[in-house]
């Protein structure tokens, strides 16, 4: 993964944590820096689908209450149309 902006950083994590993640870096054939980037990026898109979805279910009660609220115009207005 290459980011545009790509900054160097200095992280502190026990030792038992630098240990798996050399493990799984050299596993899935990426560096340090790349497999911690890429756990961060999956975090991210799963936040983005989090709220992703809690903005559609708020958005979806919204549009239902209109659909009822609108409901007699929109009988009203096809009866018209059919007479």
């Amino acid at each position: 993964m290459t980011i545009a902006g790509t900054k160097k950083v200095t992280i502190s994590m026990p030792d038992e944590l630098l240990i798996f993640v050399d493990r799984m870096a050299e596993t899935f054939g990426k560096t340090r820096s790349g497999f911690i980037a890429s756990l961060l990026a999956d975090a991210r898109e799963r936040e983005l689908e989090r709220l992703a979805a809690e903005g559609y279910r708020y958005f979806s009660a919204e549009a239902g209450e209109f659909a009822a609220a609108s409901e007699a115009a929109v009988a009203e207005a096809l009866e018209d149309d059919y007479r």
